[in-house]
């Protein structure tokens, strides 16, 4: 009974949030819902994180700051200092924040549900009822984080195989005449990579009057990559440098040996994981073989004595 309690207590908070964001005084609309119809052209994560009607945009717009502090702490707790919309950006997501922790609140309750039904069904002691209970929406939740976590790596892997290709071509762009803004412009154009997304967010900041390097030293800070640090560090030096090309050239060579290092690092850790199916394969057989004249040794010394 006390977990049909439970159970009916969260779905009574969600439908009476659903219920007072349909009042006027709390169903307000945003700055960026007001200005829309003045803009010439939205980008299309806000229109997807704030285009939605309904009872599911009611949801985030009471919702959204409680989950959004609560997320912040949780993480916090866990060691995850760095903020959310961060994370989703370095991951290439186009999911703002608010509809990100909704969806953990989502799979939250879908363990909960969960917990309950095998709760009342086996009926387990307290300590593993307590588990299901908390531990199993817990478990659901830390699994969205886990696998923002691994986008966010599988994405920083591509940059970082990328980078060379990415920093040669802007060298050749700037030996043959291009300006720094010009050869990133063009570079983002023609890629169609990771790296050239990324670039695409440092021109367009670069449109909107922000200078090319602070623009490139946003984009450091959002890959988190040290090559892309040392990258962004040659490139603010273009302005000052006489022969910009150079410079890029060799820091071209050192992320290419970078890169090769790497790549010989992984091809040694997998060799040696070729080894441990081989030496499992060899020594079960020769344990056999080495047990069956033990035994027989053993058992002639036991008749003997």
């Amino acid at each position: 009974m006390i977990l049909l309690d439970v159970s009916f207590l969260v779905v009574f908070a969600v439908g009476l949030a659903l219920g007072l964001s349909e009042l006027p005084w709390i169903r307000q609309r945003s700055l960026i819902d007001r200005l829309r119809p003045y803009t010439r052209q939205a980008r299309p994560e806000l229109a997807g994180a704030t285009g939605q009607n309904g009872a599911f945009s009611s949801l985030r717009q009471v919702l959204g700051p409680v989950l959004s502090d609560l997320g912040a702490k949780g993480g916090r707790l866990l060691g995850i200092d760095t903020p959310v919309e961060v994370r989703l950006e370095r991951a290439g997501s186009a999911q703002d924040p608010v509809a990100f922790r909704l969806q953990q609140v989502v799979a939250a309750i879908l363990g909960l549900t969960v917990g309950s039904v095998l709760a009342l069904w086996i009926s387990p002691p307290i300590a593993l009822s307590l588990v299901l209970l908390l531990g199993l929406p817990l478990l659901c939740a830390l699994g969205l984080e886990q696998n923002l976590s691994s986008k966010i790596l599988q994405r920083q892997h591509k940059l970082q195989a990328e980078l060379p290709v990415i920093v040669e071509q802007l060298g050749m762009l700037l030996g043959a005449g291009y300006s720094l803004t010009a050869g990133l412009a063009r570079l983002a154009d023609r890629g169609s990579g990771v790296a050239a997304e990324d670039l695409t967010k440092v021109m367009r900041r670069i449109r909107q009057g922000v200078s090319d390097t602070t623009a490139l030293a946003e984009w450091a800070e959002r890959a988190d990559l040290d090559s892309i640090r040392g990258f962004v560090a040659v490139l603010a030096l273009h302005g000052e440098a006489g022969d910009l090309g150079s410079l890029i050239s060799a820091e071209a060579r050192s992320v290419r040996a970078e890169a090769h290092r790497e790549l010989i690092e992984s091809i040694e850790q997998r060799a040696q994981l070729v080894w441990i199916p081989v030496t499992v394969a060899t020594l079960v057989p020769g344990l056999i073989f080495l047990a069956v004249p033990f035994y027989s040794a053993m058992a002639q010394v036991a008749g003997t004595s």
